[in-house]
C-alpha cells in the first residue's frame, strides 16, 4: 500500500515546475529597485539592465528598421506630391476669389475670370516646381537634427518599470504562458518518473 505522497509526487512535480517558472518570469521584471539579501544585490533582469536594452534596442531600430532615408525618398515622392495639388488648388482658389478681392476689391473690377484662372495656374505651376525644392531642402536639414537611434533609446530607458513591464508582458504573454505549461508538464513528467523508480 503506497503512501498519499507517493500518489502525490506527480502534482508536486508540476506544481513546483510551474512555481520555479512563474517565479523566474517574475523576476526578469522584479524587484524594480536593487534590494540586498545576506550580502547579495538583487533586482529583476530588465529593471537592472533597461539602459543597455534601452541602446541596444535603439541600434536595432535604427540601423535595421528605420532609415531617416527611406521616410525622406517618401516625402520626396513626386506621385505624393502630386497628391497635395487639390488641396492647394482649393486654397489658391479661396485666396483669388475671396481673399483677394476682400483685401483689394479694385481688382474685381479689372481682372477677370479669365485672368484669375490664368494666374492660379501660373502660381500652380510654380508651386509645382518649388514644392519639391523646398521638401528637399527641408529632409535635409531634418536628417541632420535628427537621431532615430537616439530617440529610441531615450524613450525605452525613460519608461517606467511598469510600463515597461506592461509592454514586453503584452508582447510576451503567450510565450510566458507557454514556458508555464512546458515547466508544469515536465514537473509532472519527473513526478510520474519518480513513482515509477520507487517501484523499482
Amino acid at each position: 500500500m503506497h503512501s498519499v505522497m507517493f500518489w502525490l509526487q506527480p502534482i508536486i512535480g508540476a506544481f513546483i515546475g510551474w512555481v520555479t517558472t512563474w517565479l523566474a518570469i517574475k523576476m526578469l521584471f522584479h524587484p524594480r529597485n536593487p534590494i540586498r539579501v545576506l550580502g547579495i544585490t538583487i533586482q529583476g533582469v530588465f529593471p537592472k539592465r533597461q539602459q543597455q536594452v534601452a541602446e541596444q534596442l535603439g541600434r536595432i531600430v535604427a540601423k535595421e528598421l528605420i532609415h531617416f532615408s527611406e521616410i525622406a525618398a517618401l516625402l520626396k515622392d513626386t506621385e505624393q506630391l502630386k497628391s497635395l495639388n487639390p488641396t492647394i488648388e482649393k486654397h489658391l482658389d479661396n485666396f483669388l476669389q475671396v481673399k483677394l478681392k476682400e483685401k483689394l476689391p479694385v481688382i474685381s473690377m479689372f481682372v477677370g475670370t479669365g485672368t484669375m484662372d490664368k494666374i492660379k495656374e501660373g502660381m500652380m505651376e510654380e508651386i509645382g516646381l518649388l514644392l519639391p525644392e523646398i521638401i528637399h531642402q527641408y529632409t535635409d536639414s531634418l536628417s541632420k537634427r535628427i537621431d532615430i537611434e537616439k530617440m529610441v533609446t531615450d524613450k525605452v530607458a525613460g519608461f517606467s518599470s511598469d510600463k515597461l513591464e506592461e509592454i514586453l508582458e503584452a508582447v510576451m504573454k503567450k510565450e510566458f504562458w507557454f514556458l508555464e505549461v512546458v515547466a508544469l508538464v515536465l514537473g509532472l513528467i519527473i513526478g510520474l518518473i519518480q513513482m515509477g523508480l520507487s517501484l523499482l
